[in-house]
């Protein structure tokens, strides 16, 4: 899979549903900027709890959207490493499968252009 190709197809589509869903994707980007606000947790862990769960429910397209925004908050591929570990911990099989997913879009994302 290429992760880029995968992020840009996603967001033209998200292009198109936002506006027949204006309220809502309003109403949704203020939730996602609330829930990653730094607080109690920093937005790194944030981010490593959203990409978790997106491994956990299988949701490639999260997958994508969380390991970019983890890595802009500062998360290494270790800290990505040890979250799939906590998915596996937790979710078994499935989560091994869709973590191997998320750490090849890290390094998608992360290698030198």
């Amino acid at each position: 899979m290429d992760w880029n190709e995968e992020m840009r197809d996603i967001r033209r589509d998200l292009g198109k549903l936002r506006p027949a869903i204006a309220d809502v994707s309003v109403a949704f980007g203020d939730l996602a900027g609330a829930a990653t606000a730094p607080g109690a947790l920093d937005t790194k862990t944030k981010e490593l709890i959203a990409l978790a769960i997106g491994v956990a429910t299988r949701c490639e397209d999260c997958i994508g959207f969380h390991v970019k925004a983890a890595i802009m908050a500062g998360a290494t591929r270790e800290d990505v490493s040890e979250a799939i570990g906590m998915c596996v911990y937790m979710g078994g099989g499935p989560s091994l499968m869709y973590g191997a997913k998320a750490l090849a879009a890290f390094d998608q994302f992360t290698a030198p252009k």
